[in-house]
């Protein structure tokens, strides 16, 4: 039962006697209980004080194991760290050790080499001298040799390359009738033919015959183009090209009209990708000028190619990087259908072939020869004979004058000084006359060769003509009694004029009036 209940109980059975009985049992148990309360908390007061000091212990034992264990691998890294840095205080004291060696043999060697300067010195200090005394001497003897002589020591030098100029000249007159008396030798010939025939023989290439190409098929729908915003990319390819371009009435067919191959075929490869290639149209409604020049640059690119590759199979050092583009524009160059980087290629080879025969240097009569018609590149941009126009390229371009010579006299335009010229002259004619090589038929060609001589033999004074190179060159033989110098020059300017007014022929014809005189005397 409650303390309060029992109070009840009391109040109820004594009144305000038992009241005070109840009241004063309560506080006793009251009492009781707090002293019990107080009894436990003590003890848990106790028992968690052993608990925390216990806990704190072991906190305080596992931070000391990890602090030792945090300390040995700390002591762990130190020594290593020591180790290697006492490894690398031993390297270094060896390379110091060295280096000092270093500094003696180079403080040695500095020694060695300023006694050697003073060595060097002296010794041209005592040259010198030498030289002095020499100069000295040489201008006393020759003091007194021109004494005893009663002649300057120049008058003697002059004597002297005079008779070695004449001696070279006569030698040289010599060796030039010897030539002249054995040209008509039959041996001679033969061995000519024998040399052309082995180089022939020996040298075999495929050729497709080319023709110019003057009418373009065109896709549908690449005349619209062309045509579209007032002409503006048919003119813009025209300018680039450098090529008048007519376009047909019916936009099926566009003309070619011009003399450059390499613009006729930025032509051709532009109206291709036109009517090929979707993003080839985009580009030119866009920006046509772009377009077309792109199309030039790749062309040219592949221009330089043709020319790298030409030097590269024959094995000839490359030249200067205009003629190498030279070559490679003969590519689009042709003459009575024959490719004429083809027909380059051809012939050094031939040359090449007849200068080992012979015993010359192959490489330079291939080199001479590959450069033999670059000036066909360029005869439409400048006047006169390619063969004259490709000298003066070679020369200009620091050729060797042996090559720029055969360049130039391959077609008889100057006078050969070697005999490469005579090679790469050999070897065009060869290549040009090779079976297939050339498009042209043989009636016209003896008409054409007929109508020259004919025309130069109209006139007054000629004994004969010989129309020679294939046409190109009408030679006039005149008789001195009957035409002078003067007459002589007048006649060549007349006909070559009516050459150009009644003759149809490709290229160009050189006409030659040659006036001779000779005296013959016997003696008995």
């Amino acid at each position: 039962m409650s303390d309060l209940a029992l109070v009840v109980a009391f109040g109820a059975l004594g009144g305000a006697g038992g009241v005070v009985v109840a009241l004063s049992m309560a506080r006793k148990a009251a009492a009781e209980k707090l002293l019990v309360a107080r009894a436990e908390a003590s003890a848990l007061r106790k028992a968690a004080q052993r608990e925390v000091s216990g806990t704190a212990l072991s906190a305080e034992n596992s931070a000391r194991e990890q602090a030792l264990a945090k300390e040995e691998v700390a002591d762990a890294a130190l020594a290593a760290e020591l180790s290697a840095l006492e490894k690398k205080e031993q390297r270094l004291a060896n390379q110091m050790g060295k280096h000092q060696e270093v500094e003696e043999a180079l403080r040695d060697r500095k020694e060695d080499l300023s006694d050697r300067d003073e060595e060097v010195k002296r010794l041209r200090d005592r040259a010198a001298s030498y030289r002095a005394n020499a100069a000295d001497t040489e201008s006393s003897l020759r003091t007194r040799l021109e004494q005893l002589s009663g002649r300057s020591a120049h008058s003697v030098i002059e004597e002297l390359r005079a008779s070695w100029i004449e001696d070279a000249e006569a030698e040289a007159a010599q060796l030039i009738r010897t030539t002249e008396q054995s040209a008509g030798d039959a041996s001679i010939g033969q061995e000519a033919q024998r040399l052309m025939s082995v180089a022939s023989s020996r040298y075999q290439n495929h050729f497709l015959t080319e023709r110019s190409i003057s009418n373009i098929p065109l896709e549908p729908g690449v005349a619209e183009l062309l045509t579209a915003d007032n002409n503006r990319i048919l003119e813009v390819l025209a300018e680039s090209a450098n090529t008048k371009l007519n376009l047909h009435e019916s936009g099926e067919s566009l003309r070619l009209e011009g003399l450059d191959g390499v613009g006729r075929e930025v032509a051709r490869r532009a109206l291709k990708t036109l009517g090929k290639k979707p993003k080839s149209q985009t580009a030119a409604k866009e920006n046509p000028q772009l377009w077309a020049a792109d199309i030039r640059a790749r062309l040219d690119e592949e221009i330089q190619r043709l020319g790298r590759k030409a030097f590269k199979v024959l094995k000839v050092p490359a030249a200067h990087a205009e003629i190498v583009t030279l070559v490679g524009k003969l590519n689009y160059r042709t003459s009575y259908t024959q490719n004429q980087w083809l027909h380059a290629v051809e012939a050094s080879f031939l040359a090449g072939m007849m200068a080992e025969e012979l015993g010359l240097d192959i490489a330079l009569a291939r080199r001479a020869t590959l450069m033999h018609d670059i000036g066909k590149a360029l005869t439409h941009e400048i006047e006169g004979s390619h063969a004259v126009i490709g000298a003066d390229i070679a020369r200009r371009l620091g050729e060797a004058e042996i090559v720029a010579n055969a360049i130039g006299s391959h077609h008889a335009d100057e006078p050969a000084n070697s005999a490469y010229a005579f090679l790469v002259a050999a070897a065009d004619a060869m290549s040009g006359a090779r079976p297939g090589a050339r498009r042209e038929q043989s009636e016209g060609f003896n008409t054409r060769l007929e109508d020259l001589e004919r025309l130069g033999a109209s006139y007054k004074g000629v004994d004969h003509c010989a129309a020679v190179h294939g046409g190109r060159e009408l030679r006039v033989y005149v008789s001195e009694k009957q035409v002078t110098d003067l007459q002589a020059v007048e006649m060549s300017s007349e006909i070559a004029a009516q050459i150009s007014d009644e003759l149809v022929f490709p290229g160009q014809v050189k006409v030659t009036v040659i006036r001779s005189s000779e005296s013959v005397a016997v003696a008995y």
